[in-house]
């Protein structure tokens, strides 16, 4: 690496003297791991660098990459960088993931990122090569071919191209959008995280994350790297099937930061026993980001009483908010903060009204109040507003969407002509389409406003049903509030996967009230309905727009509107 890129590019300075002492370790059978030491992983960036070199890839242009979270994704994502492309990660299929689904999403992805090459891993070769030429994209190779095609060379880094970086978002309000992140961009991110949480290179990460997309990506992984840190990296599968095996990361191998949403914490804390904790010590566990969606106080005390008993301390908890368009992170908990919750009536929640009560105003209503947990205060360089319609500021406590200003703000999009998702992007400003309010400097997430609908005045959150539909314990991953207008009326949708009675009768109790007004229906259908994103958030708009166009698979266990009571027993699609 020449002193000109090393300057210019410090998402890659570590690949000018990396280290033998400290690398990535990956998850392997059993319990254990495989390391590579950064200099082992420098020196593979730089043969997968000559190889790209050597087919045609120049500054501008974009890599796709299609691996699974091993060396050579991470070697193939930092070689893209270091040609001054921008890689473009797509995560491989699951094994019991719809194949015809899969490839409808691969290809429109290809389509809208445009790749010069896909680099696969070479077991996925057979089903990805067909995608990609179906997108238009000629040259599909694995790492090992680029490695042969390097001819045993190791490339020097160029000077940064025009993007570090094309990551799609989760697809939770629509279609997947390709977001252009410049590489000041990402470096600043990556900067204002390692300064949020004091990172030295002595602070090891453990991650289960995709690394497909930003949090796993940019939190767990990228920053990592740029820090020179250890890294413990397992697949989500590898999590879902041993939770143990992730927590002893911190309880025996010393990592003490990481980052996962809100529903990783919940189901640690169901799957986890106590006594399969016994010998481990949390005591230098420093932070837990949790984001993705919106934070659940319960989940948070859960997590707590769990790890408690073995040093955790609940101050590492630090709830934030980011999004893809701004490459990742926007607020956070300070470090050493104990989190806090705003009690908040469902009668406040009007766009433009306030959602917490002034000192001396008078609440007494009768009206059942829930949690909303505070997600920090604006990363350094950010700057976060709330906003009405018109793009006015509003005071703090009153309820707007939010907007974003600031370095790590993305260029835009790939396809900027899409009208799927109401987030705007562009001149360095990001209105997001998520409502939430300022209070006492932190900034509280109330959901997606596209997931809002307005009944008799006030606004109805998707999340918020959710919350007070799932709190007795009804199992969150198993369920999916929707709400939308279906032939001009005002309409709820309760999806459950597999429901048990008391489920059903739970969300019939509080749709008909919390949703008085509209039209309500609950709908108990197969496992695996609910489509969900990345980071375990409901694809909300694509099943809605199932359930208007007759395609939800299910049985209609209640129809009618909130106030009354209509059931019926049929199976059918709900229609």
């Amino acid at each position: 690496m020449t002193e000109r890129a090393a300057a210019e590019s410090p998402l890659l300075s570590w690949l000018e003297h990396p280290r033998q002492d400290r690398g990535v370790h990956f998850a392997a059978g059993g319990d254990d791991w495989t390391f590579l030491s950064y200099a082992e992983l420098a020196d593979r960036t730089r043969v997968i660098l000559a190889g790209l070199r050597a087919v045609g890839v120049v500054p501008g242009d974009v890599v796709s990459i299609v691996e699974p979270a091993g060396p050579d994704f991470v070697a193939t994502l930092f070689a893209a960088m270091a040609a001054g492309a921008a890689p473009s990660p797509i995560a491989p299929p699951l094994n019991f993931q719809d194949r015809a689904v899969y490839g409808e999403h691969v290809s429109g992805l290809l389509r809208a990122a445009a790749p010069r090459v896909v680099v696969c891993a070479s077991t996925l070769t057979a089903a990805i090569a067909p995608l990609a030429a179906a997108a238009g994209v000629r040259r599909v190779l694995s790492a090992d071919e680029l490695a042969d095609a390097a001819d045993g060379s190791r490339a020097a880094v160029a000077a940064p191209g025009p993007l570090a970086l094309l990551q799609f978002t989760s697809g939770s309000s629509g279609r997947a959008r390709g977001v252009q992140v410049p590489h000041a961009a990402l470096a600043a991110n990556v900067a204002a995280i390692r300064r949020w949480l004091a990172m030295t290179p002595d602070d090891p990460t453990a991650s289960w994350l995709p690394v497909h997309h930003d949090m796993g990506l940019i939190g767990c992984l990228v920053t990592p790297v740029v820090n020179t840190s250890d890294l413990w990296l397992m697949p989500p599968e590898e999590f879902v099937r041993n939770p143990g095996r992730y927590l002893r990361c911190f309880g025996e191998r010393g990592a003490r930061l990481t980052s996962m949403p809100n529903f990783g914490l919940e189901y640690l804390a169901r799957r986890v026993r106590p006594e399969a904790l016994t010998g481990l010590d949390f005591s230098a566990w420093r932070a837990v980001i949790v984001g993705a969606e919106r934070v659940d106080a319960e989940a948070l005390r859960r997590f707590c009483a769990l790890l408690g008993p073995h040093g955790f301390d609940p101050r590492a908890l630090l709830p934030a908010y980011g999004l893809a368009e701004a490459t990742l992170a926007v607020t956070g908990l300070p470090l050493d903060e104990l989190y806090h919750a705003v009690e908040l009536r469902p009668d406040r929640l009007r766009l433009g009204a306030r959602a917490v009560p002034e000192p001396g105003e008078d609440v007494d209503g009768g009206v059942e109040a829930y949690p909303v947990v505070g997600c920090g205060r604006p990363l350094t360089g950010v700057r976060v507003r709330i906003v009405d319609e018109a793009g006015t500021p509003l005071p703090d406590g009153v309820v707007g969407e939010i907007e974003v200003h600031g370095p790590s703000v993305a260029q835009g999009y790939v396809n900027a002509d899409d009208s799927a998702s109401q987030t705007a992007l562009g001149g360095g400003v990001l209105r997001t389409a998520d409502a939430g309010f300022l209070h006492d400097g932190q900034l509280h997430v109330l959901g997606r406003l596209g997931d809002s609908m307005k009944v008799r005045g006030r606004a109805v959150f998707a999340e918020d049903l959710e919350w007070a539909i799932c709190r007795p314990g009804v199992p969150a991953q198993r369920m999916a509030a929707l709400l939308g207008h279906r032939g001009g009326t005002a309409t709820v949708v309760a999806v459950f996967e597999q429901a048990q009675p008391e489920w059903l009768a739970q969300a019939e109790r509080e749709l008909r009230r919390r949703a008085e007004g509209a039209q309500v229906v609950i709908v108990d259908a197969p496992r695996g309905t609910i489509a969900r994103t990345s980071s375990g958030k409901p694809k909300r708009r694509q099943l809605w727009q199932a359930f208007v166009d007759d395609r939800l698979p299910g049985t209609v266990v209640t129809t009618g509107a909130a106030g009354q009571r209509d059931q019926t027993e049929q199976t059918t699609t709900a229609s």
